[in-house]
Formats: structure tokens, C-alpha cells, sequence
């Protein structure tokens, strides 16, 4: 038996010895630079990187029901923020350990997405936007009644207590939260692609396209438009029980409105359809608004504005279609 560093054939009957792709380089240089990158920078820079990892996962759980299954959602700031104060709650009242609050925020976002999906069954385009838009605007309100405060902390929120790194490794807190988000944004990605190529996904991109088609050829498509509703809210959510843990501060105002329109616009700026693409919104949505307030302090709203404007005009796909026209070009002059 030859050793694997051996020049033997490849077996007959193979069709070809198998190659590593472009993509696998790409993906494998970019986690060895995802995991070098803690050890070399600042702490403000990893934890502004990992809210960029957050927001990418909120992204992607939005990119699941809007890209892949064709409805729209304006509510999804929504779901964040019931994952960012089960976070808060769970740690601070009750006083468990932050890693039993994300599976807890996932299980009870998923159930409050497939529930509220089921109703919005009966309304499609601008209706169910204008729905999930009612939800968003409702949720800050909610969040401040009476009733609650005890568990929300009404306006003033909750403070959350960094947690440290376990078993005794050799990471500072920013350190350790940043590798904690980005195993669990592997595992959603992962999760996803997995869903998106199986037969589910499949049945998603059926509706999206043609849903009586879809229906006509045997998929339940009430089932599968609430299972899309309540998986997109499950990964939204864990991405806001990330956030407030990251952030350690929760309040009613941190999730208006501009929140659920921020995730839409990451979407947008990344490339509808396209999961990579929420790593590319992600980075849009946190450090714009950073450089157009850099640009005019006065003007940074009208500054962010005109910056949006100009990137959906230069780009109209998204940073998916600037890619994939750059690697055609690049395929062409070979």
C-alpha cells in the first residue's frame, strides 16, 4: 500500500483524481486569517469584528426566508431582540450560564416565528411586509410596559455581565466571545447550505418561484412557508442573544424599527440568495454609518444616504453580482 504522499495513480475505474477547488483555498485562507486575527489586533477591533460576525448571522437567518423562500420580512429586529432579552433575562434574573441561553433563545424563537408565520400564510408582498412592519414597531413598545419591567428592566434595560473564557484558556474575554461567535456562525452557515441543498430547500425555492406550481406538485406549502418563517427567526434570534451577550446591554430602544431595516439592507448590499453575501452586508451595516459620520457629523444620516444610494446604483445585485461578473471577466482573459 503506498503512503498518501506517493506518486501512484489513482485507482482505475476513477474518473479523475479529485481537486481542490478555488473555493476551498478561498475558504480555508479566509478561516486561517478569521482565526489568526484576534491574536494580532486590538480589542475594540475584535469586538467590533465580532458585532459584524452577529450581524451576519441575522442576516443569514433573513436571507433564508427572503432569499431562498420569496417572502418579505420588515420584522425581523423583532426576533433579535426576544433572542437578545431571553439572553439577558435568562443570565441576569435567573442567573444561567450564557451558553444554556442560546439553544433556550433558539427554541423559543423558532416557536414564536412559526407561530406568527402561520397567520401570515394569507398575506403575501405588501401585506406581509406591512405586517412584520407592525411587529417591529410593536416589540420596543412591548418591551417597555409595566407589566414587564421586572424582567425587562423596562427603559433603563438590563446590564450583562461579560463572561470570561472557560476551562482556563488563554483569552481575554473579547478574545474568547469573538471565537464563540464564529464557531456558532460556522455552524448556522453550515446549517443553511445544508438546508438550502436538501430537499426542504428545494421546496422553499419551488414557492419562492411558482407557488402554485409548487403546490400542484405535492408540497405543503403552508407547512413549509411557516417551517421557513420559524427557522429565519431561530437564527436571527441566536444571533441577538449573541449580540446582547457581546454588547452586555440590552434596551427597548436598541431594537426599533432601524433595526429590522439595517438587517434589510445587509441583505441587500450582500446579494439576495447568496449566503455568503451576509458576512459583506454585515460589514456594511456596522462600519458605513461610521464613515459617514466621519464625512459630516451634521450630515451623517443624509452622508449614509447618499453612500447607500451610490451602492445600489454601482452594484444592483449586491456584492453577489460584482463577484460573479468579476470572475467571468477573470475567465474570459484566460
Amino acid at each position: 500500500m503506498s503512503d498518501l504522499g506517493s506518486s501512484a495513480p489513482w485507482p482505475a475505474g476513477a474518473a479523475a483524481r479529485p481537486k481542490v477547488g478555488a473555493r476551498t483555498i478561498f475558504f480555508g485562507l479566509l478561516l486561517l486569517v478569521a482565526v489568526t486575527l484576534p491574536f494580532i489586533s486590538k480589542n475594540f477591533f475584535i469586538f467590533q469584528t465580532t458585532v459584524v460576525m452577529v450581524y451576519a448571522i441575522a442576516i443569514l437567518g433573513l436571507n433564508l426566508l427572503i432569499g431562498v423562500n420569496g417572502q418579505f420580512s420588515l420584522g425581523h429586529g423583532a426576533f433579535y431582540a426576544l433572542g437578545a432579552y431571553t439572553a439577558a433575562i435568562l443570565m441576569e434574573t435567573f442567573g444561567l450560564h450564557y451558553a444554556w441561553t442560546l439553544p433556550i433563545a433558539a427554541a423559543l424563537c423558532f416557536v414564536a416565528g412559526f407561530l406568527f408565520g402561520l397567520p401570515a400564510l394569507r398575506l403575501e408582498g405588501v401585506y406581509l411586509a406591512l405586517a412584520t412592519f407592525a411587529l417591529a414597531v410593536t416589540t420596543p413598545q412591548l418591551l417597555k410596559l409595566s407589566p414587564f419591567e421586572g424582567f425587562t428592566g423596562g427603559v433603563q434595560g438590563i446590564v450583562i455581565t461579560k463572561p470570561g473564557a472557560p476551562f482556563g484558556l488563554p483569552l481575554n474575554s473579547d478574545q474568547w466571545l469573538y471565537f464563540l461567535t464564529l464557531a456558532i456562525g460556522l455552524l448556522l452557515y453550515w446549517l443553511v447550505h445544508n438546508i438550502v441543498h436538501s430537499r426542504t430547500g428545494r421546496a422553499f425555492m419551488a414557492i419562492r418561484d411558482n407557488p402554485i406550481a409548487a403546490s400542484s406538485m405535492g408540497v405543503n406549502t403552508s407547512l413549509y412557508k411557516a417551517t421557513a418563517f420559524g427557522v429565519s427567526a431561530m437564527i436571527t434570534g441566536v444571533a441577538g442573544s449573541l449580540g446582547a451577550i457581546v454588547i452586555q446591554f440590552v434596551a427597548p430602544d436598541s431594537f426599533t424599527f432601524a433595526l429590522s431595516v439595517q438587517l434589510l439592507v445587509g441583505l441587500v448590499i450582500g446579494g439576495v440568495g447568496w449566503l455568503p453575501g451576509a458576512l459583506i452586508g454585515a460589514v456594511f451595516v456596522v462600519f458605513i454609518p461610521n464613515v459617514a459620520e466621519e464625512i459630516s457629523k451634521g450630515l451623517a444620516g443624509a452622508c449614509y444616504g447618499v453612500l447607500l444610494i451610490l451602492v445600489i446604483y454601482l452594484a444592483p445585485q449586491g456584492a453577489d453580482g460584482v463577484i460573479r461578473a468579476a470572475v467571468d471577466r477573470f475567465k474570459r482573459l484566460l
